[in-house]
C-alpha cells in the first residue's frame, strides 16, 4: 500500500488482519508517527537556518575547497533505523544528503525503492547502525527505534557532528512504572508520579546528556516533547569540554512527597532529600539524577512552528503542540489540576481561571504539552492552593 507523508509517496507493507496500516510482516511502518515525523521536517528547515546548514556554512570533515573554512558539499543526514525509510525520504525532499541504515535487507530495499519512486537520491546502507555511526559522521542523525535508544547512544553521539534526533517508546521504564528496567537502561532512578510524562523525557534528556559528555562533548536540549506514548528530544552538539561540564550541571533530583503532591528539585550529582515532606510532613521520594534544566530553546522552538506547512498532515495539532512548548515555563515539574483538586476534595475549575488564579497571586503559571489539565508555575503545593481557593 502507498501513503502520502507531506511532499512525499511511500510504499509501506500492508498490515496484517485485524492490524492498524503499516504492521505488516517484516519492515514496520507507524502512522501514528506522522506527527514526530512532520516535526522533525520542521525541525531540519529550522535548524539548517540556524547552524547556516546549507553548502557551503558548515565545517565538515575538512572538505574546504575553496579555502573560506566550510564545506561546499550538502548538508548530510543519518536515518539510522529507516525501516521503510520514510523520514531520510522526507529528508532527501527537503535537500538533504540522506544515509538510509536499516540491518534488515527487506527494509533497505524498500528505502530504495521509495527514493526511486519520489526522483530522489540517497546511499542505502545494510549493515548495524552503530557500525556505521562508529565509523563516519553526519551533520544530523536520527535515531527512531522500535524500544528504548540505549543501545544506539553510544556511536550515536560519536557519529553526530551537529544535531541528534533521539525518539524513545518505553516509556514504561523511563517514567518509572517498570523502575529497574528503567535504572538499567539509562543510569536513573525514575519515580512513577502524576507528572510521569515529564518524567521520561527528563531522563532521556539525562542519559543522553551524560553519554555526550564522556566524549567532552555538551548536548544542549534545542527542542523536547513527550507525546502520546513516546519521548522526542533534539539535541545540539558542541565540542567543549567546559561546555560539557556545564550541562552536567543542569542534572539534579526531584524529591516528591505522594502524599500531598508536592515536590522539589535541587541541581547536582549527590541527591540531599529532605527527612520529610516540608508540607505535608510524609516521607518523600526521590527521582534522578534527572535534567533539571530547559527542555527546549524558545526561540528555536518558534522558527520549527513556523517552519510547518499546510501540506504536512499534522500541521494544526504539531503548531498548537510547539505553541505550548515555547510557552512553557522552565522548572521541573509539571503539576495536573484535576489531581491537585482530588487532592484538595475540590471541583477542578476552567484551566484559564486557574492560571489566573495563579498570577494574580504573583507567580509565574503556564500551560504544558503534556495534557489539557497539565500547568507549571513557580508556586509550591500549598501556595497554589491558597491562590486558586474559592469563597
Amino acid at each position: 500500500m502507498r501513503v502520502c507523508e507531506g511532499a512525499v509517496e511511500i510504499e509501506v507493507p500492508e498490515a496484517r488482519d485485524g492490524a492498524s496500516a503499516g504492521r505488516g510482516d517484516g519492515v514496520f511502518y507507524n502512522p501514528e508517527q506522522e506527527l514526530n515525523r512532520d516535526v522533525t521536517v520542521a525541525v531540519l528547515r529550522a535548524y539548517r537556518e540556524r547552524a547556516g546548514l546549507e553548502a557551503g556554512g558548515i565545517e565538515t570533515n575538512g572538505d574546504d575547497t575553496d579555502g573560506d573554512g566550510t564545506s561546499d558539499e550538502t548538508p548530510t543526514y543519518l536515518d539510522a533505523t529507516a525501516a521503510s525509510g520514510v523520514r531520510g525520504v522526507r529528508a532527501a525532499a527537503e535537500n538533504w544528503a540522506v544515509t538510509l541504515c536499516d540491518r534488515d535487507a527487506d527494509a533497505t530495499a524498500l528505502c530504495r525503492a521509495n527514493l526511486a519512486h519520489n526522483d530522489l537520491d540517497g546511499d542505502i546502507r545494510t549493515r548495524d547502525a552503530r557500525g556505521l555511526m562508529s565509523a563516519e559522521r553526519f551533520d544530523v542523525v536520527d535515531i527512531d527505534p522500535f524500544g528504548t535508544p540505549v543501545p544506539f547512544v553510544d556511536s550515536a553521539v560519536r557519529g553526530t557532528r551537529q544535531l541528534l534526533c533521539v525518539t524513545a517508546t518505553d516509556t514504561a521504564p523511563l517514567c518509572g512504572a517498570h523502575r529497574e528496567s528503567g535504572i538499567r537502561k539509562y543510569g536513573c532512578v525514575p519515580v512513577n508520579t502524576e507528572f510521569h510524562p515529564e518524567m521520561g523525557l527528563r531522563v532521556l534528556l539525562s542519559a543522553l546528556c551524560r553519554e555526550a559528555a564522556r566524549y567532552d562533548r555538551a548536548a544542549r536540549p534545542i527542542l523536547s516533547h513527550a507525546t502520546r506514548h513516546y519521548v522526542r528530544v533534539y539535541l545540539e552538539l558542541v565540542e567543549s569540554a567546559s561546555a560539557a561540564n556545564a550541562t552536567l550541571e543542569e542534572l539534579g533530583y526531584v524529591h516528591w512527597c505522594p502524599d500531598c503532591l508536592s515536590r522539589t528539585a535541587e541541581r547536582g550529582l549527590i541527591a540531599h532529600p529532605p527527612e520529610a515532606c516540608a508540607n505535608c510532613g510524609h516521607g518523600v521520594k526521590t527521582a534522578g539524577p534527572i535534567y533539571c534544566g530547559a527542555v527546549r530553546d524558545r526561540e528555536f522552538t518558534e522558527r520549527v512552528r513556523e517552519s510547518m506547512t499546510d501540506d504536512m498532515g499534522t500541521e494544526k495539532l504539531a503548531r498548537k503542540l510547539l505553541d505550548t512548548i515555547g510557552h512553557e515555563l522552565d522548572t521541573p515539574t509539571h503539576y495536573d489540576q484535576h489531581k491537585l483538586a482530588k487532592e484538595w476534595g475540590r471541583s477542578a475549575s476552567a484551566m484559564d481561571d486557574f492560571l489566573a488564579d495563579l498570577r494574580d497571586a504573583g507567580h509565574e503559571a503556564s500551560r504544558t504539552h503534556y495534557g489539557g489539565t497539565t500547568l507549571k508555575t513557580t508556586a509550591d503545593v500549598a501556595e497554589i492552593e491558597a491562590a486558586t481557593a474559592t469563597e
